[in-house]
């Protein structure tokens, strides 16, 4: 008999990763992670499949150098962040509400997949990069959500 609700609590939450993400398999599960929910939120798979229309094919292995590049230092990505996010926001108004489910998901993800200082840069980043479009292409100022508990403790939204 435990009766110890600390034990029953810790083997009730989910175990996170235990290491960094520190190789470039690493990113790529992580990448393929994200976008594979993307396609299915309600919020943002319009966005990428019916303004954008992404073709993924493409897009994973770029986002995969996209990452790698900010993560590692890689030379790999070669392309434009900025000017296809405007493209975007040229044929449909990039909200808030995207920039908050788009970056929420992507902590989540991250956290699913990696724990140390190489994680939190990805967060770190992707949050900086969301605040800059958002107040440069967008034309608003944005902050990250702050993760409800649930979120904080299943690591999604």
């Amino acid at each position: 008999m435990r009766g110890d609700a600390t034990t029953d609590v810790e083997e009730q939450a989910p175990a996170g990763p235990s290491v960094d993400l520190t190789t470039r398999p690493q990113v790529h599960d992580l990448v393929v992670d994200f976008y594979r929910e993307i396609v299915f939120d309600e919020l943002l798979e319009p966005m990428f499949g019916e303004v954008a229309e992404v073709d993924w094919a493409s897009h994973i292995p770029r986002l995969i150098d996209y990452w790698c590049r900010i993560l590692f230092g890689t030379k790999e990505y070669v392309g434009q962040v900025m000017g296809v996010h405007r493209h975007l926001h040229s044929l449909e108004a990039v909200r808030p509400e995207h920039c908050d489910r788009w970056f929420t998901m992507w902590s989540a993800a991250v956290d699913r997949h990696g724990a140390g200082p190489t994680a939190d840069h990805a967060k770190g980043h992707a949050a900086t990069l969301m605040a800059g479009m958002a107040k440069h292409i967008f034309g608003y100022e944005w902050t990250p959500p702050v993760p409800t508990d649930t979120e904080a403790v299943n690591g999604s939204n």
